[in-house]
């Protein structure tokens, strides 16, 4: 996730989105877009097609990813990264640094580290800057754990207050897993290790499964008070607190994953599988949609489906089954494919290409809005589908392909490079910055590693 999906933050962002001066819905190119899937030269799936799509999305990684936010997010004066940056990419403002930025960012540099070799060089000595940060300046050396952000010189900040919480613990911990297999470092599987073990101490719920999220800096959680009728925020992401949510236990999931792979541990395991099994048969459901929250005993709360989440939990959960090297078990195949099918139907633009915000379960769209992120995880669950079933059902290769097209005519900035936060119904951005705490160089960054390599697979299994 990138944007705060607590539903009250999310409508006054639209609102506010939907009456600027950056939306226009009646211009030229709303016209010339609308017959994007009509004018589009669908490509058969044969190995020409997939090395032509596997150059094009490795020539965004590296000139709308990696060049533009890497070395230019690198705060050298007080470490980490920096978020803000403008449509041409100058520094703009700063929000301090907030643990899920953080993480993400030292992760997307191990993993240029790991699986594109010859910019190594390059990316090492960003990897173990982000480690820095994160062991030294974001652990906290008096009770342990990730702080949610501070402020740029490293102290608490008023705005995260000093509270701890499990989605920005868990992006930390992602990075710093990642870390260790670029660096082969031990003190970033300790840290790595050690915040695991937090994690299970203060925030596991043994009673009910699942984790709390928003504890105090002590490691206590905090209790929600529905007895006022009223849900309070954490700070920064307005997640309600004293709840568990759909988006902090995919991205656990996530995490632990990662973990996983530098770790055999037998309790990480079954914390790998009990969170699974949460995504599949709590979070998830028929036909196809996620509920976002939850009360500590697993009763969801009503609320919209957020398709972008729906998407990228079907491709966590058959990484995390990848990671435990079990096999797929047929019921997550099962349902990750009903979530991709169900945002196809009730949350995909056919015309134009493109998932939008969210809606009902069983209703049209509502927030139409497209969001960079959303559009990433579309392009790489939807190739997803298409290996494993493109043989009897084209509709996936077909979506991808239109999905890409609206990435490159619409997402992606021809003049500046990056993406584009959200894209309106016109076709023009609704935000022209290029970064900010949410966004990163993550969902973009991975989706297109993950698309380029896995068309390329595509194309060495045709043969010659």
């Amino acid at each position: 996730m990138a944007l705060p999906t607590f539903r009250i933050a999310g409508r006054i962002l639209t609102a506010f989105l939907l009456n600027s001066s950056f939306c226009g819905y009646s211009t030229l190119r709303a016209q010339e877009s609308a017959s994007l899937a009509k004018s589009i030269n669908y490509l058969s799936p044969a190995k020409e097609n997939y090395l032509q799509l596997a150059g094009e999305v490795e020539a965004a990684l590296r000139h709308d990813v990696l060049d533009v936010w890497f070395p230019r997010s690198v705060d050298n004066e007080h470490g980490g990264f920096y978020s803000n940056f403008t449509r041409d990419w100058q520094p703009n403002g700063t929000q301090g640094k907030f643990s899920v930025f953080q993480g993400r960012m030292t992760w997307v540099a191990a993993q240029i580290v790991l699986r594109r070799p010859e910019m190594k060089d390059k990316f090492l000595p960003i990897v173990r800057h982000g480690v820095d940060y994160l062991a030294n300046t974001l652990w906290d050396k008096q009770y342990g754990g990730f702080y949610w952000g501070l402020q740029d010189d490293g102290t608490i900040s008023p705005a995260y207050t000093d509270g701890k919480h499990l989605y920005g613990m868990a992006f930390a911990l992602y990075g710093v897993a990642a870390a260790y297999q670029a660096t082969h470092d031990p003190q970033s599987l300790d840290l790595a290790q050690r915040a695991f073990r937090w994690m299970e101490e203060h925030g596991h719920d043994d009673s009910n499964k699942g984790y709390f999220e928003w504890l105090t800096r002590e490691g206590k959680p905090v209790s929600a008070h529905p007895e006022t009728g009223k849900v309070e925020g954490v700070p920064v992401a307005l997640f309600p607190i004293g709840y568990k949510s759909m988006n902090t236990h995919i991205h656990l999931l996530e995490a632990y994953s990662q973990l996983y792979e530098i770790w055999k541990d037998p309790l990480l395991r079954r914390r790998i599988r009990e969170l699974l099994e949460i995504v599949r048969d709590k979070i998830a459901v028929e036909p196809g949609a996620m509920n976002l929250y939850f009360t500590n005993a697993w009763q969801p709360i009503p609320d919209h489906d957020s398709y972008g989440h729906d998407v990228e939990a079907a491709y966590l959960m058959l990484e995390a089954e990848d990671v435990l090297g079990s096999g797929h078990d047929p019921r997550t195949e099962r349902r990750a494919r009903m979530l991709i099918d169900h945002a196809l139907n009730y949350g995909w633009d056919a015309a134009n290409g493109g998932f939008y915000r969210d809606g009902t379960a069983i209703g049209p769209a509502e927030d139409k809005l497209k969001e960079w992120w959303v559009q990433d995880e579309g392009l790489n669950s939807l190739l997803i589908l298409h290996e494993k079933y493109g043989a009897s059902d084209d509709r996936y290769f077909k979506a991808f392909q239109l999905q890409w097209q609206f990435i490159k005519n619409f997402q992606i900035d021809p003049v500046n490079h990056g993406t584009f936060e959200m894209i309106g119904a016109d076709g023009e951005p609704t935000i022209e910055s290029k970064g900010r705490i949410w966004k990163a160089a993550y969902h973009d960054g991975r989706a297109f590693l993950n698309v380029a390599e896995r068309l390329n697979r595509l194309a060495a299994r045709q043969g010659k």
